[in-house]
């Protein structure tokens, strides 16, 4: 009798989660990156050459409208391989509630002012990460995001304004929550189309709160299209001041050519600052199929003893050949 009704109960499970699934609509889509880098470094810990992933992923997506008309989707990204073939693991775990109100994003996503970033990167398709043993230096302008577990909200498009806030509750201590907001505005001029984006975060800190922002200007006239934007961190002993600018070029034959130059400084740190510069040639070889090619120079100044650190100065140039696919 037992076993007749655990197995009884089993199905019942069973024919009920078959049932909601039925109600909603489910997508998978999924992406992968293989990269070849040769590197030339003043540092030899890193000169030389690599293969690596890059960003990979198994997106799930179920969707669904309630009978009031609400439209909810969960949205599940698996993550991403490491470069040691370590297995999946889980990246971000969100519920978006959405109607005529907006949005309201619930779970592990990013901050909400990440939607609202404009910098110069966002017309390069591979941006090429080049470390230096400070991590702290900025290497682009944009304001950094995390998918620490938060409560967002976006505001519905109101002409070409949209807008949005989150806020990341650390727990009972408080002593790390983080608030984020941003806002884009869009609008069409002379024949352009022209974006204006800001967007800001703050994390609580114990000494000094770290502060986050930046700000960006794009325009794109036909296959032509240009960024410039500028960045500041504020943090315990870190003031960092940062610009950037990029130009890409959408030919007919499928290639897209891009080129940009990035500044970083930090005012408390006398004598550190990063700076790079480089281009990139994409090239789609057939549909949902990439090949990109990415060449960067930089140049990491710093004066040991003006450095809370022992950071050391590097230089030298990279090249990125990077094969990407979508599905």
């Amino acid at each position: 009798m037992r076993k007749l009704l655990l197995g009884t109960t089993a199905l019942a499970a069973a024919a009920t989660l078959t049932a909601n699934a039925a109600l909603a609509d489910v997508s998978i889509s999924g992406s992968y990156e293989f990269k070849y880098l040769s590197r030339s470094s003043n540092d030899t810990t890193v000169d030389g050459t690599s293969f690596t992933h890059g960003d990979n992923d198994l997106i799930i997506n179920f969707t669904s409208k309630t009978d009031s008309g609400l439209d909810l989707t969960y949205r599940y990204d698996v993550g991403a391989i490491g470069s040691d073939g370590a297995a999946m693991t889980g990246d971000e775990n969100s519920l978006t509630i959405a109607g005529g109100f907006g949005k309201i994003i619930l779970g592990t996503d990013d901050d909400a002012g990440d939607s609202y970033n404009v910098d110069e990167m966002d017309l390069i398709a591979e941006e090429m990460t080049i470390g230096t043993t400070n991590s702290t230096i900025r290497r682009n302008s944009a304001t950094a995001t995390t998918d620490a577990m938060k409560v967002a909200y976006h505001l519905p498009a109101m002409g070409g304004l949209t807008a949005g806030a989150s806020h990341a509750d650390s727990g009972p201590a408080g002593a790390a929550d983080i608030a984020s907001y941003g806002a884009k505005y869009s609008m069409d001029a002379g024949g352009a189309a022209i974006t204006l984006g800001y967007n800001t975060k703050t994390t609580d800190n114990a000494t000094q709160d770290m502060d986050d922002s930046s700000m960006g200007l794009k325009v794109v006239s036909g296959d032509v299209s240009v960024i410039v934007s500028q960045g500041s961190y504020e943090a315990d002993d870190e003031d960092i001041e940062s610009q950037g600018a990029s130009i890409s070029y959408k030919m007919p034959n499928g290639m897209t050519v891009g080129a940009f130059t990035f500044k970083s400084e930090d005012d408390l740190d006398v004598g550190e600052e990063y700076s790079a510069s480089g281009a990139e040639v994409s090239y789609s070889i057939a549909s949902g199929l990439t090949a990109v090619i990415t060449v960067i120079d930089y140049d990491y100044k710093v004066t040991a003893a003006n450095h809370e650190a022992t950071p050391v100065a590097d230089s030298g140039t990279a090249s990125q050949l990077t094969i990407k696919t979508s599905f």
